[in-house]
């Protein structure tokens, strides 16, 4: 073989692995990646991506409350957290029946009286003012104003393959 024509071999060789490489690289660089790898599993766990809206529209809801609402008027405040809550309760009740996944979603007072007992400390050392329990919203009296500190709730989920319950306390500003 000449020299000219074993130069034209090498290159055309080293084309067809470039070639066959560009692909290679392409799909191993693809692989397991995920811009958001908490949004790959959206849909899977219907259980969790209950949860998840339910935090969402909680830390939406209380947007504002402070500002809106003295201490002396906390029960407003809760008021109008839950009624904040109340669409985003509705849509998630309804979001998915067509996938045959039903949501079903109210509030636990006593679970979030207990979380209060736990997470509310009494006495002189305590930073901020009483935690009061209201319809299942835990509130707390900082300057004067209040704050929502957490809700709970019942969340029960029935699909084809079985039903789940839960209770959860979804904490604000976590």
């Amino acid at each position: 073989m000449s020299g000219r024509t074993r130069g034209q071999f090498v290159l055309l060789a080293a084309a067809a692995l470039v070639v066959a490489l560009v692909p290679m690289t392409l799909a191993y660089l693809q692989l397991g990646y995920h811009e958001d790898v908490g949004a790959a599993d959206v849909g899977v766990d219907p259980v969790r991506d209950g949860e998840r809206i339910l935090d969402r529209g909680v830390q939406d809801a209380v947007t504002g409350i402070p500002e809106a609402h003295a201490w002396s008027n906390r029960t407003g405040a809760v008021t109008a957290v839950r009624g904040r809550l109340a669409a985003d309760i509705s849509t998630l009740g309804r979001s998915r029946v067509e996938e045959g996944i039903v949501y079903d979603i109210t509030y636990n007072g006593s679970r979030a009286a207990a979380w209060e007992a736990d997470n509310c400390p009494g006495g002189p050392d305590r930073q901020f003012g009483p935690c009061r329990v209201d319809r299942a919203v835990v509130v707390q009296e900082r300057a004067g104003r209040t704050h929502v500190l957490a809700v709970a709730f019942d969340l029960r989920v029935t699909t084809a393959d079985g039903r789940w319950r839960t209770t959860l306390v979804v904490r604000v500003g976590r």
